[in-house]
């Protein structure tokens, strides 16, 4: 069972459906006592980092969030979902994260560089992991997004992409890992990406 978060923050219709195209049992969850005894947790997010952070915490999800990742259930973060795992960001301002992961999030800074990023764009795996099990190197998926990660440990960056300079796609940091990209709407790449993910075991 794939527990998914609302927070009246993200496209949680898409990313169900692709879930349940594959016949992968998911539920969404909008209060922190549906988390207990989830098998597997996915945090979507869309807009901006500060009103998703708000959101979350409105939500009262926080806490629960921390305790279900630190008791080793397998927990992912899509989009503004990936951004939130890490200490801060500094958009609007400079906004606490969850820092489940080390680093910040910062804007696409290359010059003459259009942004945000829309559109397809290749990832390269940095290594072997379950999450990417079966997914061709260097294949595409669909971003849209204006920030980035810059992790403190190169270590937590599992798939590269390009777009003015170098940023992580995928990070992984023990259970925890976060796509920047859409999964949902990344065609076939995406999809086993979240059947991969069902099929992690908890820690």
């Amino acid at each position: 069972m794939i527990v998914i978060i609302d927070y009246n923050v993200g496209n949680l219709a898409n990313l169900k459906n692709a879930l349940d195209y594959q016949g992968l049992s998911n539920r969404i969850v909008t209060r922190p006592e549906e988390l207990n005894g989830a098998d597997h947790i996915l945090l979507p997010g869309v807009g901006a980092f500060r009103p998703a952070m708000d959101q979350l915490r409105e939500a009262e999800m926080e806490a629960v969030v921390r305790e279900q990742v630190a008791a080793g259930v397998p927990f992912l973060g899509v989009c503004v979902g990936l951004q939130l795992l890490f200490d801060e960001s500094e958009e609007d301002g400079r906004h606490q994260g969850l820092g489940l992961l080390s680093g910040r999030i910062v804007r696409f800074a290359g010059e003459g560089l259009k942004v945000p990023q829309i559109g397809w764009n290749q990832v390269a795996w940095q290594r072997e992991d379950p999450l990417i099990e079966g997914i061709a190197d260097h294949s595409y998926f669909y971003f849209v997004h204006s920030y980035r990660a810059a992790v403190a440990n190169p270590q937590d960056a599992l798939g590269i992409a390009e777009y003015g300079e170098d940023f992580p796609a995928v990070v992984r940091h023990g259970n925890v890992w976060g796509v920047q990209f859409h999964p949902e709407k990344s065609q076939d790449a995406g999809l086993r990406l979240l059947k991969n993910f069902a099929g992690i075991r908890p820690a």
